[in-house]
């Protein structure tokens, strides 16, 4: 993409397969218990309406008339409006910065200045390009999925769209120069609530430490991709946050416990707590963030390193905001 814009682009894992693993042998060999499985709608839904937004976007964009003038022509040219823009403009193959924008992108100015807060909503349904899209569409099927069937539409729903608005939140207030789009807020705040479910349903679960360790190693390495340049890391961490908070809040289970020698469900004290804590800081962040936000303050000035977790400079690139 071009250097005003910054993709929340989906990061990998090992071999290259980002989310996927985490999912696989998370929700493989976790629990003890063998309850009945919802059927997973959503999360197709998401997919399809993520893909039918992108086409919408190429269709608007409409590179043979709009082509500002960069080196190259347009690229598959015999898709006629929807061909892509040239490669030294998008190398994601994908629409211009100004039909991103267009078409809901998030930038600060537009947000704070231009009244447009429902920015920080459509962002999260636009994709720099079609490698953009497919990365980030496949993490989704491959973690949503799963969690739908565990937990349902109403939960996962709830926690991929408020997940999408948290990073998007805290992208505004480090990174205010670009324009960001994807859906990877979200997609990280799914992968967030996986972590705080599989903590705060500790005692149900087999081979507890070899799945935390597993979830922590590709958390680590999703938002350590996040460093590269052009990529919107600080809408993964909003996201990844949101989703923790959430997972316990609204992925909580009950336990098992014995009363008079028979096992019996319940909710553990614990749970409870952590419920509790999650909650106010999920509610404070919010409040916090977004008064930031409309007032117009710049997070960078109240923390002089943050910008390094979203781009670290290096011999071969440089980082700018």
């Amino acid at each position: 993409m071009s250097g005003r814009d910054l993709e929340r682009g989906a990061a990998k894992g090992p071999r290259g397969g980002g989310y996927n693993q985490a999912a696989a042998y998370y929700a493989g060999g976790g629990r003890g218990d063998s309850e009945s499985q919802w059927t997973s709608w959503l999360v197709p839904v998401i997919v399809v309406a993520n893909v039918a937004v992108f086409i919408a976007a190429m269709y608007v964009n409409n590179c043979p008339r709009n082509n500002l003038g960069f080196e190259g022509g347009c690229v598959a040219g015999f898709l006629g409006r929807f061909s892509f823009q040239p490669l030294k403009e998008n190398p994601l193959f994908g629409p211009s910065s100004s039909t991103l924008l267009k078409m809901g992108g998030l930038k600060w100015d537009n947000v704070v200045n231009g009244n447009q807060g429902w920015r920080l909503i459509t962002c999260m349904w636009l994709h720099a390009g079609v490698i953009h899209l497919l990365a980030n569409m496949l993490s989704l099927v491959f973690i949503g999925i799963r969690l739908e069937q565990q937990f349902g539409f109403v939960k996962v729903g709830a926690i991929y769209l408020i997940s999408g608005f948290g990073g998007s939140v805290l992208s505004s207030l480090f990174i205010q120069n670009n324009i960001s789009v994807g859906a990877s807020g979200a997609v990280f705040g799914l992968l967030g609530a996986m972590l705080s479910e599989l903590l705060t349903n500790w005692t149900i679960y087999t081979n507890k430490a070899a799945a935390l360790f597993t979830l922590l190693f590709i958390v680590a390495i999703n938002l350590a991709v996040g460093i590269l340049p052009h990529v919107d890391n600080f809408a993964h961490i909003g996201g990844f946050l949101t989703g923790f908070l959430l997972g316990f809040i609204l992925l909580i289970r009950p336990q098992f416990g014995w009363v008079e020698r028979r096992a019996k469900s319940k909710h553990m004290g614990y749970q409870y707590v952590l419920l509790l804590i999650a909650l106010v800081l999920l509610i404070a962040g919010f409040v916090v963030g977004l008064i930031m936000l409309f007032r117009g303050e710049n997070a960078n000035d109240h923390c002089s390193w943050c910008h390094y977790l979203s781009c670290v400079p290096t011999s071969r690139w440089k980082c700018t905001n």
